[in-house]
């Protein structure tokens, strides 16, 4: 196969980006039996709570960040997949507070696929690197029969700066840094419903980095009480992770939710990630339905497991949960 041919990389992959992990309820029971018994005091963030990458203190100065994250494509074109993949990798680091260091390529590839097009893929997420001040210093590959891509990336953060998804309260507000509904119109480019405007917002929005915001966040201290990024198990996924590490409720209105132009027709068409579903039994409770068919309601509220719930409620976060009288 050339170049001059047109590949539809999304075609290639049975599941389109983040919608390929493993649901987190799996995870959990295969990770319920393992026990560690060498975890070092240095560990500050390991296996032991669920949080959006490992962190290893060094001296009283400096901690390392360690995360990898790849998925098969979520766009047609090469560099565009690989930007993507690569700012999602990034988004990790920026999550716990931290800057990036280095990144290693991760990259599956079917024999049968052009190399030059691995070659814009790996173009992609090192510009997206480069942008972050930092560098590809390796990587590794295997052969497969979907292409897949992405970065372990090494970042440092100070000790005392470590952002976690713990420690939401109750009376914080919930900030996002990006609008909602890539999954969606990535589902509906693989549908061919989507229009070139609307997902060139949706790549616009993923190949955005999260380094400012991530600085702000740090800046603003003891006022941020938790953070997260937000990907393949979705807001509600993601934010049932933090209520459950911070022993709390959250509440969200949805007509204050940010999205991306056109979300709710694409919605209303049918174009709904794969991951939806199996997000949705993530929860145990829900205060007010979710229907099969998708709908939302104006409110929804996210609970934490009955066994650790606590009194008071949190308004959500979607990156940061942080203290109302904080926020300008």
């Amino acid at each position: 196969m050339t170049t001059n041919q047109r590949v539809r990389l999304t075609e290639l992959a049975s599941c389109a980006g983040c919608a390929a992990k493993i649901g987190a309820d799996t995870l959990a029971k295969v990770l319920s039996p393992l026990r560690q018994r060498n975890v070092p005091a240095q560990l500050l963030v390991g296996l032991g709570a669920i949080d959006d990458a490992a962190v290893y203190q060094v001296n009283a100065q400096q901690a390392i960040i360690s995360t990898a994250d790849f998925f098969p494509p979520v766009v047609d074109d090469p560099y565009t997949f690989g930007a993507i993949a690569a700012t999602n990798a990034l988004s990790d680091v920026y999550a716990m507070g931290g800057q990036v260091l280095m990144a290693i390529n991760l990259v599956a590839w079917p024999e049968n696929l052009d190399t030059s097009i691995l070659s814009e893929v790996l173009r992609g997420g090192m510009d997206v690197v480069e942008q972050a001040g930092s560098a590809i210093a390796g990587g590794h590959s295997i052969s497969d029969d979907e292409p897949k891509y992405g970065l372990a990336v090494t970042g440092m953060v100070h000790p005392e700066h470590i952002l976690t998804k713990g420690g939401a309260k109750p009376g914080d507000i919930l900030i996002l840094s990006k609008p909602l509904g890539t999954g969606l119109l990535t589902t509906a480019q693989k549908q061919n419903k989507v229009t070139d405007e609307d997902m060139a917002a949706a790549v616009r929005s993923m190949t955005t980095l999260n380094r400012r915001a991530s600085e702000l966040l740090v800046q603003a201290g003891p006022a941020v009480h938790a953070t997260t990024d937000i990907t393949g198990f979705s807001l509600l996924g993601h934010a049932w992770e933090m209520a459950a590490q911070s022993l709390t409720n959250m509440r969200f209105d949805y007509a204050a939710l940010p999205f991306l132009p056109n979300v709710r027709h694409y919605a209303e068409l049918g174009c709904i990630p794969g991951g939806t579903a199996r997000t949705s039994t993530l929860m145990p409770t829900w205060t007010s339905s979710i229907k099969p068919s998708y709908s939302i309601h104006r409110h929804l509220e996210v609970s934490s497991p009955p066994s650790i719930q606590r009194h008071g409620r949190s308004s959500p976060n979607k990156a940061t949960s942080r203290s109302s009288e904080s926020v300008k």
